[in-house]
């Protein structure tokens, strides 16, 4: 019985270190993979889970009212980001996540997650007519009309004069 026992206290730390060990070396080729699809570095530090997700949606066509990877807009993609990620039900509209789902933040607190609003319409500058996910360092995701679900900047020019408010989702 003794033998067990010793056996157990020599080979547990061996296991339980060789274990920590292969998944700092999973999460580096991780974080590595991530920073390759998302074009900034993405660290450990960072929610994985978050850019994991994103990673997935890249390049998926916008479709108005569209939820889904064959077609979605902005909210829709939020939408469905949040539900993967944080477990979390939003409203459908931009404006309705914004009255609804979020407390307002400034332009400087944004972190990894938060939600930023645009209105890019010379008229109705107030609306709300668009949305994304902020990652980090200045880059956020959303579902451009245009080109898909794709990753940009916020201080590009038209994304700074574009700028409305930004939110952590309640």
């Amino acid at each position: 019985m003794r033998y067990h026992i010793l056996l157990y206290i020599l080979f547990i730390p061996l296991i339980l270190s060789s274990c920590g060990t292969q998944r700092l070396s999973i999460s580096k080729s991780k974080t590595q993979e991530l920073s390759r699809k998302l074009g900034f570095t993405v660290s450990r530090k960072d929610n994985i889970a978050l850019m994991e997700e994103v990673s997935h949606w890249l390049g998926t066509p916008y479709r108005l009212g569209g939820t889904t990877r064959q077609g979605v807009d902005c909210s829709g993609f939020v939408n469905a980001v949040y539900k993967k990620v944080y477990h979390k039900q939003l409203q459908r509209t931009v404006a309705q996540i914004y009255n609804t789902d979020c407390k307002r933040i400034g332009k400087k607190r944004v972190k990894q997650g938060d939600v930023v609003f645009f209105n890019f319409k010379k008229r109705h500058r107030r609306q709300l007519t668009h949305m994304g996910i902020y990652l980090k360092r200045g880059y956020f995701v959303h579902a451009s009309t245009s080109r898909g679900v794709m990753i940009n900047h916020l201080s590009q020019e038209y994304y700074r004069k574009g700028w409305r408010k930004s939110g952590r989702i309640n």
